[in-house]
């Protein structure tokens, strides 16, 4: 009799892995968490910020705040490669260090645009790897308009001239 690897069984299996029934995920009942626009943070090195007017459309400079460059290279004249990923989609673009104020290269744009960033949405930037020649941050949005639903009332109906203070 024929000697055989415990891979060559398996593979010669007649199930696939890929085929067998996967258990259902039941549906938090909110969309952006179903489809891992939020998730709850790893306990590596994050910071959130609110964007300014800066950090949007025309101008598009997106500055680390100091909290979170102690945690990156020092980049010096010479950028580094970063990624950003945001729910299933990534962007790369560089990062530059001391010498170039510590923002993201023009590609930021891009991520602004594709995401319809607005003046006012808040960012999460989670660092996920950082080495001295790349750096990868997982970024959730936040959004800074409200739906009118969430407004509060008082006891005369809706104002919606009070703005929303969380936490």
């Amino acid at each position: 009799m024929e000697s055989r690897s415990s891979f060559e069984r398996v593979s010669n299996h007649k199930h696939s892995y890929s085929t067998m029934k996967q258990p259902e995920i039941e549906s938090s009942g909110i969309p952006e968490i179903d489809n891992g626009e939020y998730w709850p943070l790893s306990g590596k090195p994050y910071v959130d910020l609110i964007l300014t007017k800066t950090g949007v459309k025309p101008i598009y400079s997106m500055y680390l705040p100091k909290k979170m460059t102690s945690e990156l290279p020092s980049a010096g004249a010479r950028a580094v490669s970063a990624v950003l990923t945001c729910g299933q989609k990534k962007w790369d673009m560089f990062y530059g260090g001391v010498k170039s104020g510590h923002k993201f290269s023009i590609e930021w744009r891009k991520f602004v645009d594709d995401n319809n960033l607005k003046e006012g949405d808040g960012l999460v930037f989670e660092l996920l790897e950082c080495s001295a020649s790349k750096i990868h941050f997982r970024v959730q949005i936040l959004r800074g308009d409200f739906p009118a639903e969430l407004n509060p009332e008082d006891e005369e109906g809706a104002n919606s001239d009070n703005p929303i203070l969380l936490g």
